[in-house]
């Protein structure tokens, strides 16, 4: 309780960067408001955690207050120390994927087999929609081909993991809306290359094996690593309770990941390009079997750490991705970013009302077109920009996702 009583007082820091702003706009010292744009958002989002009914915009603030820092300062996030920063940004798209993978269990999967209908009207007006909606608006705006191929492949990519939020905040079926995440999400490897050959490559090459590997490094392995991940977390068994095996867990996931990136191309053939998402799943199941030790065992720490830990893991990699993906974008997000800014909103609210009114036409129940709503609008935007940086190597291509994310 002290503690968000100390947050309000930065609402008095938040006025206090309007006014600066103002001031600063009137006297002419605009290439001096960097520091403080950014210290506004930062203050803001400290403000709004510290009260009960803003904290849910905390986040988006956070992420304004990384853009700024990012288009005033784009140096400090394009490389530290001669390294560019774009290396980043699919290990971390891979450490919020293994992050979700940790929230599912098998069952999410095996709902298709009660409720076939609904989840495949999903996940086909998922596929549908969106990707003939990208296209479309690439062509009605007239973007140069980079950009455009960005919003075509935030169109084709999987739904956001997001929208299992939104989909209870909007009175949905939750349920649905998992199962429609977990399994677009599968299929995404097959379906985002075969999409983005079809509708955007005429605009930029297109390599669909390679774009099929990607994903598969990126999102399905750390999402397999995650479910491993979920079983030592949550499982009352023995072998998942007892400090020692704990140990020998953490032990043996990081003898794993040494041998799988030290395996030879030659060895591994195609699935070489897996190795990275091998490497960091191992990882991250050996620091979840060690964490749980910690906390459960020796600390004595909530059982639903885990549940705590990982949205601000996420969250923080989230806005790190989009500030690094602004900052090596600056100059054309200044002369595109508000016609960018524009068919978000448009393709954002396309899908909302088609996914809706396509879930209605289908029959299914308002709980369930509320749901499929959520996932046909909502796209994954993390994976989006990460195929842009990976496999198209294009920053142009990743404005499009970053500023839908």
């Amino acid at each position: 309780m002290q503690e968000k009583n100390a947050l309000k007082y930065f609402g008095f820091v938040f006025l206090a960067s309007v006014l600066a702003i103002l001031f600063m706009l009137v006297t002419g010292y605009r290439s001096k408001i960097g520091p403080v744009a950014i210290v506004l958002f930062a203050s803001l989002a400290l403000y709004c955690l510290g009260h009960s009914f803003l904290k849910s915009f905390a986040f988006t603030l956070w992420v304004f207050a990384f853009v700024a820092a990012s288009m005033f300062y784009p140096s400090l996030f394009r490389s530290w120390f001669g390294t560019d920063l774009k290396i980043l940004i699919v290990p971390l798209i891979q450490i919020i994927t293994f992050g979700m993978g940790t929230t599912l269990s098998l069952k999410d999967f095996g709902r298709v087999f009660t409720m076939p209908w609904p989840v495949f009207i999903g996940i086909f007006l998922q596929f549908t929609i969106m990707p003939l909606v990208g296209y479309s608006l690439a062509m009605t705006f007239g973007f140069d081909p980079e950009v455009a191929s960005g919003v075509i492949l935030i169109g084709s990519v999987s739904s956001g993991v997001a929208s299992n939020v939104m989909t209870y905040l909007a009175g949905g079926n939750v349920p649905l809306s998992v199962t429609i995440t977990s399994l677009t999400t599968l299929i995404s490897p097959f379906m985002t290359p075969f999409l983005m050959k079809i509708l955007a490559g005429r605009l930029i090459h297109v390599d669909f094996l390679e774009m099929m590997l990607s994903i598969f490094n990126m999102i399905i392995v750390p999402i397999f690593a995650g479910l491993v991940a979920n079983r030592i977390l949550y499982s009352q068994r023995d072998w998942a309770e007892k400090s020692g095996r704990l140990v020998v867990i953490s032990i043996v996931s990081v003898f794993l990941a040494v041998v799988a990136i030290f395996l030879q191309k030659d060895f591994l053939g195609p699935l070489a390009s897996l190795k990275t998402g091998i490497f960091i799943g191992f990882v991250l199941v050996s620091l979840v079997a060690l964490a749980k030790l910690i906390v459960r065992k020796i600390i004595k720490g909530p059982e639903n750490w885990m549940d705590k830990a990982l949205p601000l893991v996420s969250m923080a990699s989230i806005c790190f991705i989009i500030a690094i993906i602004t900052a090596q974008s600056r100059d054309q997000l200044l002369s595109v970013g508000l016609l960018v800014i524009a068919a978000a909103i448009l393709h954002n609210g396309t899908g909302y009302f088609l996914g809706y009114w396509g879930a209605r036409l289908a029959r299914l129940d308002e709980s369930a077109c509320r749901a499929v709503a959520m996932e046909v609008g909502m796209q994954n935007g993390g994976m989006a920009s990460a195929i842009a940086i990976d496999v198209l190597k294009s920053t142009s291509a990743a404005l499009a996702p970053a500023i839908f994310g």
